[in-house]
């Protein structure tokens, strides 16, 4: 099933602005849906359009590359290899899975330069060193980060009212406690499907969730062998697995040495890198001084680490189960599963954070007399100021910390917020969301 997807708007701009001087890269973790993206808007926006699936084309493909030097030469070979006529300025050639042959990327600068065509390549794991060490990585190429689908681009999918979320933000007011139920049922099962086109497919098809786990538990299976094929020890893996259980310890910071032991630090960082760049989790810097610039302040040896999406991270929370049965499901949608999965939650407010092209902050401090600390989940900038969050699972319950916040940073506030299950309220300057609001919020 083939799903609107936003980044086809950002590349029919790249097509209008930008494509007679470079390719554009859809890069991302394995199969969030950059080629079925591609795919659609060549169809859409070109008269004809030659796809190389570098993953698993024919030798002869793979040939016509030898003749690179000879455009003219590369371009006859290429149509009469695929039976496809090229037209110019009106046909695009996609090379995905770029990573797997790396001659093909390398060569975007002389194509780009010839003009003829157009140029679009997918990636995954692309920006890992051994992906890239031996070619020359070029200028004339753009980059277009597709995440799993969003919450608007989920809701469309399953028939869900998004323009009534907006409406009902844009009220400022509580819209009552059965409504809100349903509204916060609807977010739970974005939750629990998540984002993954494969998982969001089985369940437009009405597919059990036991089902819809075990397509997900086949891209976790995915992400695993390509872990392995950068680090065959399994660490990198043992790291990925390990986030769920480091957020539900409520620890100020992840710590590779949980998920591994002890080991020699230069390796580990390495480690750490190439997992962030996998893209299949977000980082999440804690910001030593919120007063100033964020990326400025950043601290790059304290940080968090959530799942690029929340339905993989609520199928890696049962990882150790044969299966995740319907069970489980049909409790977190019901809200019933234990109260203590905030965790779960901020995974998915970090999933939305993101998708706005935003990094991912958030700021710890030290509790006066106590080695206890106070924790703010997320800060955003806005303009010159900062946004706070604090997110909860089910009710507001306890919120020390953004109050504490507040008064030590009001001069840089732009707006204080806790977002949980329950309706529209406030608290003096503290506003309370639910939490289908962020993506209105954030925006």
């Amino acid at each position: 099933m083939i799903f609107k997807r936003k980044a086809i708007e950002r590349l029919e701009e790249w097509k209008k602005n930008y494509s007679d001087s470079y390719a554009i890269l859809l890069e991302g973790a394995r199969r969030v849906g950059k080629s079925t993206i591609a795919e659609e808007f060549a169809k859409k926006e070109y008269k004809s359009y030659i796809l190389i699936d570098f993953s698993k084309s024919a030798e002869n493909i793979i040939r016509c590359f030898d003749d690179i030097g000879n455009l003219n030469i590369f371009f006859l070979r290429l149509q009469a290899e695929t039976g496809i006529t090229l037209y110019e300025q009106d046909s695009l050639i996609i090379f995905d899975e770029v990573q797997l042959f790396p001659k093909a990327r390398q060569a975007i600068k002389h194509l780009v330069k010839d003009g003829r065509y157009h140029y679009l390549e997918t990636g995954s794991l692309i920006s890992i060193k051994r992906n890239v060490k031996d070619i020359l990585i070029p200028s004339e190429e753009m980059k277009l980060q597709i995440n799993p689908m969003d919450y608007e681009e989920f809701c469309d999918a399953a028939g869900f009212n998004y323009s009534l979320l907006k409406q009902v933000y844009e009220t400022g007011k509580a819209i009552g406690q059965d409504t809100n139920r349903k509204l916060m049922r609807d977010l739970r099962v974005y939750m629990a499907v998540g984002g993954m086109p494969q998982a969001v497919d089985a369940y437009v098809k009405r597919e059990n969730f036991a089902k819809i786990d075990q397509v997900k538990r086949q891209i976790i299976a995915l992400y695993e062998d390509d872990f392995r094929k950068v680090d065959p020890s399994g660490r990198i893996s043992a790291m990925y697995h390990s986030i769920p259980a480091q957020l539900s310890k409520g620890t100020k910071k992840y710590r590779i040495t949980s998920a591994l032991g002890k080991r020699n630090s230069s390796k580990i960082e390495e480690l750490f890198y190439e997992l962030v760049d996998s893209k299949t989790v977000l980082p999440c810097y804690n910001v030593t001084n919120p007063r100033v610039s964020l990326t400025d302040s950043k601290d790059f040896d304290s940080y968090k680490l959530y799942l690029a999406d929340t339905g993989l991270f609520v199928t890696l929370m049962f990882i150790d189960r044969a299966a995740a049965e319907n069970e489980i499901y049909g409790k977190l949608l019901s809200d019933k599963l234990p109260a203590n999965l905030g965790y779960l939650y901020e995974n998915m407010v970090a999933q939305m954070i993101n998708a706005t092209g935003r990094e991912l902050y958030y700021h710890t401090w030290e509790k006066s007399g106590s080695t206890h600390y106070y924790e703010v989940d997320f800060l955003i900038s806005k303009k010159s100021k900062i946004s706070a969050f604090e997110v909860k699972s089910s009710g507001t319950g306890k919120h020390e910390s953004i109050k504490e916040f507040a008064k030590k940073f009001s001069a840089n506030i732009d707006g204080l917020y806790l977002l949980s299950g329950k309706d529209v309220g406030a608290e003096k300057t503290l506003k309370k969301k639910p939490l289908y609001m962020t993506p209105f919020i954030i925006s």
